[in-house]
């Protein structure tokens, strides 16, 4: 009887452990709820998170960098304390000097406007043509640089450029203080921002260009996906900088 309540007891022991295991197993394995992009170019590499509350814009971005799309391309238009935009098909192998930002894929993608995503500084936006239903480009793409501004500059924007629509108290302290882009807000599709490597935008956005923005060096993106594993490190070395 000794021996086979040892037995039992170790064979209890033995299932518990392979339990724990299992759904250790399966957490590690699970997929990160949060997609996140590597952009690379030869002023460094920044990483950008893919948001969630705008599927559609993240879905078909995801689809474009598996398939290799962007790599290659180049970002074409360049405007200090405003944007940096890439993305367009056409850029591939484009000749010295020309003129760029018509091509795009033979879709668009329909708008995500969400009040609580705005054109803040190192957001990820969707670039598109002057189309009324505001379909963004199914290709191109613009990183918000932009510029501080004071209340009274939120207040004529407000009324000047924004049809008198409202900025929300709390995203006025943001425009006050790491800036943006107000006026592009409920126009352009929001779908993701820079949480690591924003530096590397701001030197992009100190390069010189020619009278159509376009830099007089050609700047080269490649994007990739962030593995499972990345993205667990990326994500706590991200918390544990927003708790210091």
């Amino acid at each position: 009887m000794r021996w086979k309540s040892i037995t039992y007891n170790m064979l209890k022991r033995l299932s518990v452990l392979l339990i724990v295991s299992l759904l250790s197993l399966s957490s590690w394995a699970a997929k990160p709820r949060n997609e996140y992009v590597r952009i690379r170019t030869d002023y460094g590499v920044s990483i950008v998170k893919l948001y969630n509350e705008t599927p559609l814009h993240r879905d078909n971005f995801i689809k474009l960098v598996k398939e290799g799309f962007y790599d290659g391309l180049l970002f074409h238009r360049i405007i200090k304390d405003f944007m940096i935009q890439g993305g367009d098909p056409d850029s591939r192998n484009a000749a010295k000097g020309a003129e760029l930002g018509e091509g795009d894929l033979d879709y668009t993608i329909p708008a995500e406007f969400r009040d609580s995503l705005f054109h803040k500084k190192g957001v990820l936006a969707a670039a598109r043509d002057e189309n009324p239903d505001k379909s963004s480009s199914a290709a191109q793409f613009f990183i918000v640089e932009g510029e501080t501004y004071t209340d009274g500059a939120l207040d004529s924007l407000e009324t000047m450029r924004m049809e008198g629509r409202k900025i929300p108290a709390y995203q006025r302290e943001v425009y006050k203080t790491i800036g943006g882009v107000p006026y592009l807000d409920q126009r352009y599709t929001v779908f993701g921002e820079v949480v690591d490597g924003m530096d590397m935008f701001d030197k992009l956005e100190e390069v010189a260009t020619d009278s159509n923005d376009r830099p007089l060096a050609d700047q080269k993106m490649e994007i990739t996906i962030l593995k499972r594993g990345e993205v667990r490190r990326l994500e706590k070395a991200l918390a544990k900088a927003k708790e210091s």
